[in-house]
């Protein structure tokens, strides 16, 4: 629709007829599963455009129920099936834009025929319905991503005793385990069932089964184990289909048909940062695609930009936000790559209401560029992550983070707001005044002979402290020297400032040291996660 919409401005001419196999256009997908918890209470409510108002205002042929059987390139024409009275016709067209988005998978398994999905309104209206007439007092969502995790929490909402099915190692695994594993924990303290490293192999009338014989109560369940390019027009048409599994688009969204465009989720993104084409299912990149196709077909000379990947999600007040690479996938690509962990507060410390951000960033160990970052918290991780976005868009280094000008009051920030506390952070790292450590790094470490020295106070050591290391408090490090002469050191503190200090200390005693990265938060939270998974 914004490709009809924009095309409509720039050419009041213009023949535009759009088909929907369904029965809406211009529905908030993102919201389905906030409709099922109530939280968006009317149906009406998801339905931002109809198609006599789109009719009013655009003058929009628009065809709801109308199913596109097939493409003829050669001839420019399209097939076109009528599903309420099971009519066929053929459509001409100068120009035609694919937008036919994203499928559920489904699971081979027994009994997947009797698990519903959540793709369009009346897949929500369904699920909906059954919770409104109390049919439903069990859920079992297949499946931990975004919309998995979505639809947890609102199901958990309406009383449903709801599990949680991924079979990988966390939820989300578009973030790293240790970022993601406080809203694994949230989840489950609101009563969320989570079942990782967990394989469904039946789907019974009331349960479900998993491969390790474990039964799991479901008088719902949900298939929800990601989506695939819904490009079977395209394939049929002998439209080339990119590596990464969706349609194949040049820099102006055209495909291998000159005068055929794909959009949306059924069209391959070039990626920034990687140089690959991939498959990324967001809804700022579909609708800037959607209007940048408009603009080419009308002859604007405009190309599009190469994508960075920038998502978030909420659940019971927590945000979880990503940009650009992952650790995990700067690893699998075999990017060169440098971590850095901090835990500042969202807002001054002074004001009420500060609440932690949780800030993981990646960037070039030797350019200092911009490569990812992640954030998770109760307050202002939508807005870092918005801004570290912005600043890979615009080429910045993890050193200019330093010297960005950020709105600051106490109500909504600091003086050194946690942005530019990750350049210092990062620019500490980058030129060697702080070597650090990975928290999945420090038990080999350990093995090799390295000590961790933890500086700080005794009674945050004995509310918990990592295996086998020392307590020296930063305050007496100075006298206590002697002790670890001659010794490789990791210090670890509660966040890593104190930290970063003890390190500078031991370095001018020409100590060998390393500071464990983001301290002993970062450990603890990546340590629960992988305890998690293994139970």
């Amino acid at each position: 629709m914004s490709a009809a919409t924009r095309l409509r401005r720039l050419k009041e001419d213009a023949e535009i007829i759009v088909f929907e196999q369904g029965p809406h256009v211009s529905y908030a997908n993102c919201g389905l599963p906030y409709h099922v918890g109530e939280v968006i209470p009317a149906e009406s409510d998801l339905l931002l455009q109809t198609p006599q108002s789109l009719k009013n205002r655009f003058n929009l042929d628009i065809r709801v129920n109308s199913r596109v059987i097939k493409l003829n390139p050669s001839e420019k024409t399209v097939e076109v099936k009528n599903l309420d009275s099971g009519e066929t016709y053929s459509e001409s067209y100068d120009s035609l834009v694919l937008s036919t988005g994203a499928k559920p998978r489904m699971a081979d398994i027994p009994g997947a025929e009797r698990a519903h999905v959540l793709r369009d309104v009346p897949d929500a209206v369904k699920i909906k319905d059954l919770v409104d007439k109390g049919q439903i007092a069990s859920a079992a969502i297949i499946g931990a991503g975004f919309i998995g995790v979505e639809l947890a929490e609102n199901l958990q909402h309406r009383g449903v005793l709801t599990t949680l099915i991924g079979w990988r190692d966390t939820i989300l695994p578009q973030y790293d385990p240790e970022m993601i594993e406080p809203l694994q924990a949230l989840l489950v303290k609101n009563g969320i069932q989570l079942e990782l490293n967990a394989q469904t192999v039946e789907v019974k009338e009331r349960s479900i089964m998993l491969a390790d014989g474990k039964e799991i109560a479901a008088d719902l369940v949900v298939m929800a184990i990601g989506v695939e390019a819904d490009h079977s027009l395209a394939v049929a048409a002998g439209l080339r289909i990119g590596a990464a599994g969706g349609i194949w688009v040049d820099d102006q969204m055209r495909t291998s048909s000159p005068d055929i465009y794909a959009v949306g989720d059924a069209a391959e993104k070039a990626n920034s940062l990687t140089g690959q084409n991939q498959m990324i299912w967001l809804a700022n990149l579909a609708n800037r695609h959607g209007r940048l196709v408009a603009d080419v077909i009308a002859g604007e000379k405009v190309s599009a930009r190469k994508a960075i990947g920038t998502g978030i999600i909420g659940a019971y007040g927590m945000a979880a936000a990503v940009t650009g690479l992952t650790e995990s996938t700067a690893i699998a690509l075999g990017i060169k790559h440098q971590v850095i962990h901090l835990h500042p507060g969202s807002h001054a410390g002074y004001y009420p209401g500060a609440e932690r951000v949780s800030l993981k960033v990646l960037f070039d160990p030797a350019t200092g560029k911009l490569l990812g970052a992640q954030g998770i918290g109760f307050d202002g991780v939508d807005k870092r992550i918005d801004v570290i976005a912005t600043a890979i868009f615009g080429g910045l280094t993890i050193d200019d983070l330093m010297d960005l000008e950020l709105a600051y009051a106490p109500a909504f920030g600091s003086a050194k707001d946690p942005i530019n506390q990750a350049g210092y952070v990062g620019n500490n790292v980058r030129e060697g005044k702080t070597p650090n450590i990975q928290w999945y790094e420090v038990e080999a470490a350990q093995a090799a002979g390295t000590l961790v020295v933890d500086v700080r106070t005794e009674d945050e050591n004995q509310a918990g402290s990592i295996p086998n290391s020392i307590l020296i408090p930063l305050d007496d490090l100075r006298g206590r020297i002697g002790e670890l002469e001659g010794k490789q050191i990791i210090v670890t503190c509660a966040v890593g400032q104190r930290g970063h200090t003890a390190t500078q200390i031991l370095r001018s005693h020409g100590i060998d040291v390393r500071n464990l990265d983001g301290g002993y938060t970062t450990w603890r939270t990546g340590m629960d996660a992988r305890e998690r998974a293994k139970n």
